[in-house]
């Protein structure tokens, strides 16, 4: 069986005879000044794809050009490459060095060690030394990247991390950004902190960038599948494998046209094994008005690929209630309601009216829209709800509990609910369709 270790070992070589045209971002950007000025009448999508056209010809006519290519040795799974430095890192093969330094007015010398690109994501490695410490009296960093520019490249930062030395005056990084335009020869991160004055200051280091040292996927497919849940749908849209990372995107469908209150959980499967997840995020590259998410998962364990699943294991559940809840014996006893579980604590009287308490779990939330009482042949709606508060039930397991005030001389004797949302198992399976099986 080939892994794709023995794959990155196979192209090395080859990668490493290589290089980028030195002139070849000038040439692409004369290629682009060189479409017509757009007319009156002309539509922008046809300006653009002329220019796309004229960038393709003069990439694929006269270079043969890897924008993406395998490069690296030893495979390293996602919380390996965020906790290693970019030493540890080069040593495996990954990667491109950079080692440029920008010294700031204050003193703090602020170094990009060197970056790792693919299809998913630029990691960016670097460190910052500062004589007084690299945290402020607060315990709050001084000093974050902020975005990466270039050549049809504007990438936000997604996640980042590190660790500093014991006197707290090192301190080594990394942050994970939105993919760079392999067309991009320069790049510029921007490092930003907040001075005394309040405003906030912006430290830019440009470093040249060897798109040919990115790596390629391993996978990268569309899914064009969805999951029907109880208030909408969660559609599946693709899955790209790189050598750092595997990354699912979606969007959801909701009925009420609003983004759940929380993500759905979605494992993923290959070759029946579980792979790690490690971060669910908005995906606005998604396009407006569409509710993306991306998730991210582990490196896939090896490229002879049998079978790849998503399991959709749990999301908002929507629990419409037809039967009153008896209010006559308030207890610390739970009451079945459909498929959960309520706590009437209590019900006191109060100098307004009746006072109850509800308990619940975390993601179990009631609707108050409707939510009323029947007391003394009447019907008397919520007039107050206060926030919620932990009830810890002293054996590993802590509820929530609210107070549900009502307006009646008259004792309530049934609670009128409507509907719930809560945290509801689907374990729906989605096969993804392997191509090109080794």
């Amino acid at each position: 069986m080939t892994t794709i270790e023995e794959r990155l070992k196979e192209h090395k070589q080859t990668l490493n005879m290589m290089q980028a045209p030195s002139e070849f971002e000038s040439r692409l950007r004369n290629a682009l000044e060189q479409v017509p000025a757009k007319k009156r009448t002309m539509n922008k999508a046809v300006i653009w794809a002329a220019a796309i056209a004229a960038a393709l010809f003069l990439i694929v006519g006269t270079y043969q050009y890897p924008a993406f290519a395998y490069y690296g040795g030893k495979l390293l799974n996602s919380s390996e490459l965020n906790s290693l430095s970019f030493a540890e890192v080069a040593e495996q093969g990954y990667g491109q060095t950079i080692n440029k330094s920008k010294t700031l007015p204050d003193g703090t010398v602020i170094t990009v060690e060197g970056v790792i690109a693919d299809d998913n994501a630029l990691s960016l490695y670097y460190t910052i030394d500062r004589q007084e410490g690299v945290f402020d009296e607060k315990g709050s960093f001084r000093y974050s990247p902020d975005k990466i520019q270039g050549f049809l490249t504007n990438s936000k930062m997604r996640s980042g991390g590190g660790n500093h030395s014991k006197d707290e005056t090192h301190f080594e990084g990394v942050s994970k950004f939105d993919p760079a335009s392999p067309f991009s020869r320069t790049l510029t991160v921007s490092f930003y902190t907040f001075l005394d004055n309040g405003k906030r200051a912006s430290y830019p280091i440009q470093f040249k960038y060897e798109a040919n040292k990115a790596m390629k996927s391993i996978i990268k497919q569309n899914i064009s599948k969805s999951v029907p849940v109880d208030q909408g749908s969660i559609h599946y849209d693709s899955i790209t494998a790189s050598p750092t990372s595997t990354i699912v995107k979606g969007h959801y469908e909701m009925d009420d046209k609003e983004y759940p209150r929380f993500d759905a959980v979605t494992k993923l499967y290959v070759n029946g094994t579980e792979l790690k997840a490690s971060i669910m995020r908005g995906d606005e590259s998604a396009g407006k008005d569409i509710m993306g998410f991306e998730m991210e998962f582990d490196v896939l364990p090896t490229d002879k690929i049998e079978t790849i699943e998503l399991v959709l294991d749990s999301f908002m559940g929507f629990q419409k209630l037809d039967t009153p809840i008896s209010l006559t014996s308030p207890s610390d006893k739970s009451i079945k309601v459909g498929k959960e579980k309520l706590w009437i604590r209590s019900v006191t009287k109060t100098d307004t009216g009746y006072d109850i308490v509800i308990a619940r779990k975390q993601f179990t939330n009631l609707k108050t829209d409707n939510l009323s009482v029947q007391a003394g042949g009447n019907v008397v709606p919520v007039s107050s709800i206060s926030t919620a508060r932990p009830w810890d039930l002293k054996n590993g397991n802590i509820l929530w509990e609210q107070t549900y005030s009502f307006n009646t001389k008259d004792k309530p004797e049934l609670l009128l609910l409507d509907s719930f949302q809560y945290i509801k198992t689907y374990d729906k399976k989605v096969s993804i369709p392997v191509k090109n099986k080794k």
